[in-house]
C-alpha cells in the first residue's frame, strides 16, 4: 500500500504546520480548518481507522488522547472547551486512510454534530 499523506507528513516528506509531536504522534494544522481551531493529530504508527485498531494499539491511543488534550491546552481551547472527533469509514466522512482525530474550538459546537 502507498503512503498517505499523513505518512508523509509523519515522516517529513511534506511540510505541514506542526504543532506537536514525537516519536509516536504528530499534530499538526488542518488545511481545511472548520473551526478556529483546528488541528489534526495522528499516530505515526499506519493504522486504516478507529475500526482496524487491534488491543495491541491500546497504549498508542492513549497516549494520542493525552498529547490532544495538552494540545488543546497548548492552543487555548482547553478551559472553553473542544471536541475530538475520529471519522472511521466512508460514510462517516473519513476522506485519509490514516487514522486522526480532529481537535476542534475556538467557537461553540453544534449537537448533534453532522
Amino acid at each position: 500500500m502507498s503512503k498517505t499523506i499523513f505518512q508523509k507528513i509523519c515522516d517529513g516528506e511534506l511540510p505541514a504546520r506542526i504543532v506537536y509531536q514525537d516519536d509516536l504522534v504528530v499534530a499538526f494544522h488542518d488545511i481545511n480548518p472548520q473551526a478556529p481551531t483546528h488541528v489534526l493529530i495522528v499516530p505515526r504508527k499506519p493504522i486504516r481507522n478507529l475500526a482496524a485498531v487491534t488491543a495491541e494499539d491500546a497504549p498508542l491511543l492513549g497516549h494520542l488522547m493525552v498529547k490532544a488534550a495538552e494540545v488543546a491546552r497548548q492552543l487555548g481551547v482547553a478551559e472553553s472547551g473542544w471536541r475530538m472527533v475520529f471519522n472511521s469509514g466512508p460514510d462517516a466522512g473519513e476522506a485519509v486512510p490514516h487514522l486522526h482525530g480532529h481537535i476542534l474550538g475556538g467557537r461553540k459546537m453544534g449537537w448533534p454534530p453532522g
